[in-house]
């Protein structure tokens, strides 16, 4: 499966973008979908993750209440909805594809268990 992810820019701290990651190749219901983020000199972090069934969804701590992962199987598309952004949200993000169940896993947020990944695409957020 080849992911595109886009959405990013620069916004102002408080402000709100939505990302999209649009799938191609597969259909994108086969895979546990998830979001990371990258700065320069550090490891890519996770996010968000949402599992194939559109049921079940985890985010890191620093982004609860903030961002909402969501998908449209129909579509092909997963999103990132992202309300109240700071500076620390700065960086690339990337959306990834899982082909094994990572439900109810402890490694879900450990980039090395996703298959597939988009190219990245860009958030600044400007204080």
């Amino acid at each position: 499966v080849q992911l595109q992810a886009s959405g990013g820019g620069l916004v102002q701290a408080g402000g709100s973008l939505r990302l999209s990651c649009a799938a191609s190749g597969r259909t994108l219901s086969m895979y546990d979908m998830g979001w990371f983020r990258q700065t320069p000199g550090k490891e890519r972090e996770f996010v968000a993750f949402i599992s194939k069934g559109k049921t079940i969804t985890y985010y890191t701590n620093s982004v609860k209440g903030r961002f909402t992962i969501s998908r449209d199987n129909a579509k092909n598309t997963v999103y990132l909805q992202m309300n109240f952004l700071k500076s620390e949200d700065t960086a690339v993000y990337y959306c990834a594809a899982a082909g094994s169940n990572l439900v109810g896993r402890t490694w879900y947020p450990q980039p090395s268990v996703y298959d597939y990944w988009g190219q990245g695409t860009l958030v600044t957020v400007s204080s």
